[in-house]
């Protein structure tokens, strides 16, 4: 698996299993010449779309988007799916049992490992989101309901 970070978390994803890494800090991803048949981005950059689906997807590829703006979320991811040649799809869900026990199993025997950055309770939601909004957490921001 290849995957894309920033320098700071090179060490963090090679933890999680990542066995090829690209700092975007030093290299520009969409200029390896390296194509993908998937792509799952948990940051939802929409300036790098077009460059990824031009440069990064094999024919037939897809591309994940499971984080961004509502925009890309509703209309851009969508528009370049119907428009190009690659499949773009801007959510992942759990909607039956039988993925939830999938999902239960993958978190139960590691192969899927989440990463929590920080906890804050319900009663401080606006830190929350003021800390994403720097765009620097190094996994998800839980909000705990007590």
């Amino acid at each position: 698996m290849t995957a894309v970070c920033s320098t700071r978390n090179l060490e963090m994803v090679r933890a999680l299993g990542a066995d090829h890494l690209i700092d975007y800090t030093r290299a520009d991803v969409t200029q390896t010449g390296q194509r993908y048949d998937l792509i799952l981005d948990n940051v939802g950059d929409p300036a790098m779309y077009k460059r990824l689906y031009e440069n990064s997807l094999n024919p037939n590829g897809i591309c994940v988007i499971v984080a961004g703006t509502f925009f890309l979320q509703l209309f851009q991811g969508p528009w370049m799916s119907l428009t190009g040649r690659n499949k773009i799809v801007t959510y992942m869900t759990v909607t039956t049992k039988e993925d939830m026990l999938f999902l239960k199993e993958l978190l139960e025997t590691g192969k899927v490992k989440p990463v929590i950055d920080r906890s804050y309770p319900l009663r401080e939601i606006p830190e929350a989101i003021r800390y994403l909004e720097g765009g620097h957490a190094r996994g998800k921001v839980v909000i705990t309901v007590e």
